[in-house]
C-alpha cells in the first residue's frame, strides 16, 4: 500500500510540474511580441530519491521556476556597440547638414552658402574686366555687386553654422533628462531584483533593466560593472558613477561660453575628448564641439585673408578722384580684427564704386596697375599662412672635407603672412676639436633671407656622430620684415625622434637629404575654399563607412541575441505538445494507480467504494 501512495505522490508531482512547465510556454507565447521579453525555459529539479530493501528509487521532479534565456555578455557587447553606432549615426547627420551649406553650383537662391567657389572667381574676375577699363562705371558697379554676393554668401553660411551649433547644442542639452530617468528607474529595479532573486535570473525584473540599460546606451557611452546579489554599477566611458546598486547620480548640465557642458559629480564627462563620450550625447558633441568649429575656423580664415588682402591692396592704390586709401580710407571689406568671427561679420562697407582704386598710387584715373594687381590677388593672396617655428636640415658633411673648406645646406621658412625666406646654413671644417682631438669640428653660418642669423660650431666624435651642441639650437630671429609680419623666432632642430642627429659626418660624399620645417605659406582663395570643402568631403565619407559598418555589426549582434532571447513559436508548440503528451501520460498512470488503489482497498469487489 506504501508504494502505490509512493507512486501516487510521485505522479501527482509530475502533473504539478508539467501543469508548470505548460504556464511557462503559455507565458512565452503570451509576450511574444512584447519588446524586450527574454523567453523563459522551465527549470527541472530531481527530487531527493529514497531507498527501499537498499535500492536507491527516484521519487521524481519538481518545476523549480523559470530561467530567462540570455547572454549577459553578448547583451553587453550589443551595449557598447549601440552607443558606437548611436554616436556615428548622430555626428553623421550633423556633418551631412554642414555639407548641404557648401553644395557646388547650388546657387544663392537654394543655399544658405550659395556658391562660394563661384563667388569667388567671379569676384576676383571682376577686377579683371575692370582693368580693360578702368573707369567704366558699369564695371565699378560690378565690382560692388560681386563683393556683396560673396561677402553675403560667406555670413549666410556662418550664420547657418552657428544657428546648427546652437540646435546641436539644445539637442545635447535635452538628453539629460533622459538619462537621469533611465539611471533612476536602473537603480530602483536592482533594489528589486536584489530583494526577489538575489541569486538567481529575476526573469522579467532583468528583462526590463536590460531594456532600460538598451536604452540607455543609445543615449550615452557606458561600462557595466555586476555586483553582488545580482546588482549592476554603470559608469560613463570616462569613469563617473552613473548607478550603483540602489543609487543613481545625476547628469546635471551648466553653460560655459553659451555652449551646454555636462557633469557627474561635478567633473565634466566630455574632457578632455568629447568624441569619447559615445551614444547620440557623444555624437552631438562632436559635430558641435569639434566638426562644426573646424569648419567654421575655416571660414573664418578664408573671410579674413580675402578681406584683408583687398583692403590693403585697394588702399595702396588711387580711386577714381584722385583720393589715395593712406588710413584705411577705400576699405572694400569690413575690416577684420580677428580670424575669429571674420566670415559672419564679412560686409561689403564701401558704397561708392568710384572708390574703387583701380590705379597704382599717385597714377591717373586711367591707370589700371592695382586693378591688375587686385585681379592678380586671386593667386597672390594668402590664406591661412602660419610662420614657421622649427626647421630641420638631413646633411652629411664629408670627413674628406679639406679644414677651411665649406659644405652648404638649405630649407624654405615662412613668416606669419606667408613670404617665404631661405635659411641657408654654411658649414666650414675647422679641422679636429681642440678639446678633442679625435673629434672633429665645423663651424656654421646661418643665413635667413640674406641675413646672418646665427653662428656657432658642431662637434662630430670619432664615429661621425654629432655631440655638440647637445640639444637643439633655438632663439634664431629675423626681425623687420619687409610685409609688416612679426619677427620670425625659429628652432633649428639638429636632432630627430629619440635623440638621433640629423646631421652626421661620414666618409661619404657631403650631401643633404631632407628638410622639415612646420610654416606654411598658405593658399591661395580658391584653393583654400576648393581644399576646406574636398576636406569637409571626407569627413563625411568616413563617417558614414564608419556608421553603415558600426550598423551592421549592431545588427549581428542583435540577431544573436534574438536568436537566443527571443521567442520562437515553432519551439513553443514543440515544447506545447511535448508537455502535453507527458501530462496526458502522467493522468493515465494516475488512472491506472487509482483503479489499483480502489480494487485493494475493495478486497476485488468492484461494487464497493471507488
Amino acid at each position: 500500500m506504501g508504494t502505490i501512495n509512493s507512486a501516487l505522490g510521485i505522479i501527482g508531482g509530475a502533473l504539478d510540474a508539467d501543469q508548470a512547465a505548460l504556464g511557462v510556454v503559455a507565458n512565452n507565447i503570451a509576450n511574444a511580441n512584447t519588446p524586450g521579453y527574454s523567453a523563459e525555459s522551465p527549470t527541472w529539479r530531481q527530487n531527493t530519491p529514497v531507498f527501499l530493501d537498499g535500492v536507491q528509487v527516484g521519487t521524481g521532479v519538481t518545476e523549480a521556476g523559470s530561467t530567462s534565456r540570455r547572454d549577459r555578455v553578448l547583451l553587453q557587447r550589443l551595449d557598447q556597440q549601440q552607443q558606437l553606432a548611436s554616436a556615428s549615426t548622430t555626428r553623421l547627420a550633423a556633418l551631412n547638414n554642414i555639407q548641404a551649406l557648401f553644395t557646388p553650383n547650388s546657387g544663392s537662391s537654394t543655399s544658405a552658402a550659395g556658391d562660394i567657389g563661384t563667388d569667388i572667381t567671379n569676384f576676383f574676375d571682376s577686377f579683371s574686366s575692370l582693368q580693360a577699363d578702368p573707369t567704366n562705371s558699369a564695371l565699378r558697379n560690378q565690382v560692388l555687386s560681386a563683393a556683396r554676393l560673396l561677402s553675403g554668401d560667406v555670413s549666410s553660411a556662418a550664420r547657418s553654422l552657428n544657428g546648427q551649433q546652437a540646435a546641436l547644442d539644445q539637442e545635447a542639452a535635452s538628453i539629460a533628462g533622459q538619462v537621469n530617468t533611465l539611471t533612476s528607474a536602473i537603480a530602483q529595479l536592482n533594489l528589486a531584483i536584489q530583494s526577489a532573486s538575489p541569486n538567481q535570473d529575476a526573469g522579467p525584473l532583468e528583462d526590463q533593466r536590460q531594456q532600460d540599460i538598451s536604452q540607455l546606451s543609445q543615449l550615452i557611452g557606458i561600462n557595466q560593472v555586476t555586483t553582488e546579489d545580482n546588482g549592476l554599477s554603470i559608469t560613463t566611458t570616462s569613469g563617473q558613477l552613473l548607478v550603483s546598486q540602489g543609487q543613481s547620480y545625476q547628469l546635471t548640465t551648466g553653460k560655459v561660453d553659451g555652449l551646454t557642458q555636462f557633469y557627474v559629480g561635478g567633473e565634466n564627462i566630455a574632457q578632455p575628448d568629447p568624441t569619447a563620450v559615445g551614444g547620440q550625447l557623444g555624437g552631438y558633441l562632436t559635430a558641435r564641439d569639434v566638426d562644426l568649429p573646424r569648419v567654421l575656423s575655416s571660414l573664418d580664415q578664408l573671410a579674413y585673408g580675402i578681406s584683408t588682402a583687398v583692403n590693403q591692396q585697394n588702399n595702396a592704390g588711387t580711386d577714381l578722384a584722385g583720393v589715395s586709401g593712406s588710413g584705411n580710407l577705400l576699405n572694400i571689406f569690413n575690416p577684420p580684427a580677428q580670424v575669429a568671427g571674420s566670415a559672419a561679420a564679412m560686409a561689403v562697407v564701401m558704397t561708392d564704386p568710384n572708390q574703387i582704386a583701380a590705379a597704382g598710387a599717385g597714377e591717373g584715373s586711367g591707370d589700371n596697375s592695382n586693378a591688375m594687381a587686385m585681379a592678380d590677388l586671386a593667386d597672390n593672396a594668402r590664406i591661412a599662412p602660419s610662420a614657421t617655428t622649427s626647421f630641420s636640415l638631413t646633411q652629411n658633411l664629408s670627413s674628406s672635407t679639406p679644414v677651411g673648406n665649406s659644405v652648404t645646406g638649405a630649407t624654405t621658412v615662412y613668416d606669419a603672412k606667408g613670404k617665404s625666406y631661405q635659411a641657408a646654413v654654411t658649414y666650414t671644417n675647422a679641422g679636429p676639436s681642440t678639446a678633442d682631438p679625435t673629434a672633429e669640428q665645423w663651424n656654421y653660418q646661418l643665413s635667413l633671407g640674406g641675413v646672418v642669423a646665427a653662428t656657432g660650431s658642431l662637434t662630430f666624435d670619432a664615429s661621425g656622430n654629432l655631440v655638440v651642441p647637445v640639444a637643439d639650437i633655438t632663439g634664431i630671429m629675423l626681425s623687420g620684415l619687409s610685409d609688416g609680419a612679426p619677427p620670425l623666432n625659429l628652432t633649428w632642430q639638429l636632432y630627430g625622434a629619440a635623440g638621433v642627429p640629423q646631421l652626421t659626418q661620414t666618409s661619404s660624399a657631403s650631401a643633404q637629404t631632407g628638410t622639415s620645417q612646420n610654416g606654411s605659406p598658405g593658399q591661395s582663395p580658391i584653393d583654400f575654399y576648393s581644399s576646406f570643402v574636398s576636406a569637409l568631403g571626407s569627413t563625411v565619407a568616413e563617417a558614414q563607412t564608419e556608421s553603415t559598418a558600426q550598423s551592421a555589426s549592431v545588427s549581428q549582434l542583435q540577431s544573436q541575441c534574438n536568436a537566443l532571447s527571443s521567442v520562437n513559436l515553432n519551439d513553443q508548440a514543440a515544447a506545447l505538445s511535448l508537455l502535453e503528451t507527458s501530462y496526458q501520460a502522467a493522468s493515465q498512470v494516475f488512472t491506472i494507480l487509482n483503479s489499483i488503489m480502489t480494487s485493494a482497498l475493495n478486497l476485488g469487489v468492484e461494487t464497493a467504494v471507488a
